[in-house]
């Protein structure tokens, strides 16, 4: 997700590990194809304890001087994002309760009574369950304040660069819609029937994101939720696919920076090995800070 507006040698970020995709580093170098300057991807986790969400120094030389940043949707556009909170109800005025039966209802509704959440349970049961269900995740994480990787990112950019957004609110919360709700609320009651499990997994997930582990990240997330496991192509794929087409429009403009879900970039379907099949090169930098005294660049 990161770039430079110049290329950067290996020597530069000390950076280029060997080209290979088990390589432990979120960072990556798109280059080749006939372009001026590099671009970079970089995989975020949307939650993390904000004490493990922090950027490395290779990060912030790149984020100094890239041209323009991409997230999965555009996180400067605030009427957007204030907007997104009627995407992400059900349709046709649905509620939870029209998906379960008392009993179930009742669990939910005891589960949320028991674990306090940011919204009351009178708004989350309008919501789409699997939204329900991520509330829960980001709960699972043994920390009392959490941040994101993309929000740190914001912040190192304080709005001196151009933000864009390769999707938007709409787009991503219609994903939902296409997942019937009845499922969503099964998969949320296992959620809740399962919750130490699930907790583990989070935990695990956010412990192999720190080590930069996109062989283990891709694991997890192919094997994550039994439930969800038919609607892969549509959450997580069938993005990629999309997203390395748009980029081949994109590279050739300007210096990127492309931030997006760690989950999205490793394996046969992820944006690293589709945009490699476009004809670019892609090879891992690391994204390390350096010890006092060494600069960046």
């Amino acid at each position: 997700m990161l770039k430079k507006s110049f290329l950067l040698s290996a020597g530069l970020l000390s950076a280029c590990l060997a080209f290979s995709q088990t390589a432990h580093t979120l960072l990556w170098e798109i280059s080749g194809k006939g372009l001026a300057k590099p671009s970079y991807l970089f995989g975020t986790m949307h939650v993390l304890c904000a004490d493990d969400a922090s950027l490395s120094d290779s990060l912030r030389s790149v984020i100094a001087h890239c041209d323009e940043v991409y997230f999965e949707i555009n996180l400067s556009d605030m009427s957007g994002m204030m907007g997104a909170m009627k995407y992400m109800r059900m349709n046709d005025s649905k509620k939870l309760s029209d998906l379960l039966d008392a009993k179930q209802y009742e669990k939910v509704k005891a589960y949320f009574a028991e674990h306090a959440s940011i919204l009351p349970f009178g708004m989350l049961e309008r919501f789409k369950p699997l939204l329900i269900s991520s509330l829960i995740e980001e709960s699972n994480l043994d920390c009392k304040t959490t941040d994101g990787m993309e929000m740190m990112i914001m912040k190192e950019l304080n709005h001196n660069k151009p933000v864009n957004g390769l999707e938007t609110v709409e787009f991503q919360a219609s994903l939902f819609d296409s997942i019937p709700y009845e499922q969503q609320a099964k998969d949320l009651l296992n959620y809740i029937d399962s919750a130490d499990e699930y907790k583990k997994m989070t935990l695990d997930l956010s412990e192999v994101y720190k080590k930069q582990d996109l062989d283990q990240i891709d694991l997890l997330s192919s094997k994550g939720d039994p439930g969800m496991s038919g609607y892969m192509d549509l959450l997580l794929y069938d993005r990629n696919r999309k997203w390395a087409t748009a980029l081949t429009g994109l590279l050739p403009q300007k210096s990127l920076l492309i931030a997006v879900g760690a989950a999205h970039l490793p394996g046969e379907n992820g944006v690293i090995n589709l945009l490699r099949k476009k004809g670019y090169t892609l090879r891992p930098v690391k994204n390390e800070s350096l010890p006092p005294g060494r600069e960046a660049l």
